[in-house]
């Protein structure tokens, strides 16, 4: 239907968190335990979990399957950074897990951008 307006089906939030932790980064149970939590707060249903660390000393990669879509995360201790994505649709408070996790995670810096997906472009 041309011209008409449609809600985004999702948003898609990227938190990259900076000067967080070495040790923390490579702590696979507690990054489990972060996100778990924040997609509670967030009021996501979690469907199946995945994390693999990369050894000692080395980061750590996981993944939230969400009824609502995912949370994932990846660690790079070695340069006290983590990448996390947050897509979700339907009722849901992305803010509300992302501060959480600047909280959990106590980074120097972080950036955060949020977009909207499935939104067709204005013509």
């Amino acid at each position: 239907m041309m011209g008409a307006t449609f809600p985004a089906v999702g948003e898609h939030g990227l938190l990259d968190l900076y000067g967080i932790d070495a040790e923390l980064a490579c702590d696979e149970g507690l990054i489990r335990q972060y996100l778990l939590e924040a997609a509670r707060l967030a009021g996501a249903t979690v469907l199946q979990s995945n994390f693999h660390h990369f050894g000692q000393n080395l980061g750590i990669t996981g993944v939230l399957l969400l009824s609502e879509s995912h949370i994932s995360i990846h660690t790079w201790p070695e340069h006290q950074f983590a990448a996390i994505d947050i897509f979700m649709c339907g009722a849901h408070q992305i803010h509300c897990a992302v501060d959480y996790l600047k909280q959990a995670f106590g980074p120097q810096n972080f950036v955060f951008n949020l977009h909207q997906r499935g939104k067709p472009p204005v013509a």
